[in-house]
């Protein structure tokens, strides 16, 4: 509608939050623009329209199976094109960045891995953390599996979350939150300079 927000995600953790007014109409044979500029052994992994800046939140996943809710105010809006921020601190434990989603407490998350398991839990059990915090893990994995996907479902609250209990042993994000202490990232100032050239094509 043009007054909304565009984020974007990437597998090594970075995140660029920009108006959608910045990305100006083109033809449909264009290549189109840059929305975030990345390392060559980078990638775009997703890509978020908010409309809801108070009510919405931004849920990002990683493939070993963490991942926390951060409020959307705490990612700065910048000019399309740049480097943009750190929204997850990868590591060997955590893996790459797989997902980002916009959420709210109603909705519900779906989660599969490698081995064909799906879990599904309440986003209203898991606490929004600030941007740089590690966060917490979602699923317990067996070694060698990873997140296939995941996906926003409507939550029914007849049915007992699947996250309760599952045969894979997934503690609930109630219990991994408790057991995990919430970790600053230290963060680069260099890394997440933002480039000036809004109207860069590629």
């Amino acid at each position: 509608n043009g007054s909304s927000q565009i984020m974007i995600a990437t597998k090594n953790g970075k995140c660029i939050r920009f108006p959608e007014e910045k990305v100006r109409e083109v033809g449909r044979g264009s290549i189109g623009v840059r929305g975030i500029a990345m390392e060559d052994d980078d990638e775009a992994i997703g890509m978020i329209v908010v409309n809801d800046v108070e009510k919405e939140t931004v849920l990002v996943v990683s493939e070993k199976g963490y991942g926390k809710r951060t409020a959307v105010e705490d990612y700065r809006i910048t000019n399309r094109g740049g480097k943009g921020v750190i929204t997850l601190n990868i590591t060997e434990k955590t893996g790459n960045l797989i997902a980002i989603q916009n959420v709210t407490d109603e909705d519900g998350l779906m989660i599969i891995n490698k081995s064909g398991v799906a879990i599904r839990m309440g986003m209203d059990e898991m606490r929004v953390m600030g941007r740089n915090t590690q966060g917490v893990r979602l699923i317990n994995l067996k070694k060698n599996d990873e997140i296939a996907a995941i996906a926003k479902v409507e939550m029914d609250k007849d049915v007992e979350e699947d996250s309760e209990e599952n045969e894979e042993g997934a503690e609930t994000v109630a219990d991994n939150q408790e057991n995990n202490t919430e970790v600053p990232q230290v963060e680069n100032e260099s890394t997440t300079e933002e480039t000036e050239n809004s109207d860069s094509e590629e």
